[in-house]
């Protein structure tokens, strides 16, 4: 029988993820997951007194980081 991790395949539906689920996914820390939240640089939603991160958002945001790493990389 096999094994599906959900943190790694993920799970298609999820509509909102924790901040916790966000950081793993990104294999950053809870700390630093909030600070790109609270800077912008990662989108999320409140729900009440709780944040969620779309998990396109946390897509969109390795996207940029791929992108700013390519035009910040000299031409080989």
């Amino acid at each position: 029988m096999e094994v599906i991790h959900l943190e790694s395949s993920g799970d298609p539906t999820l509509a909102l993820l924790t901040v916790e689920e966000a950081a793993r996914r990104l294999r950053i820390g809870r700390t630093l997951c909030f600070r790109l939240i609270g800077t912008g640089e990662l989108e999320s939603v409140p729900i009440g007194r709780l944040r969620r991160i779309p998990p396109d958002a946390v897509l969109a945001y390795v996207a940029r980081l791929r992108e700013a790493n390519r035009t910040a990389a000299p031409a080989a």
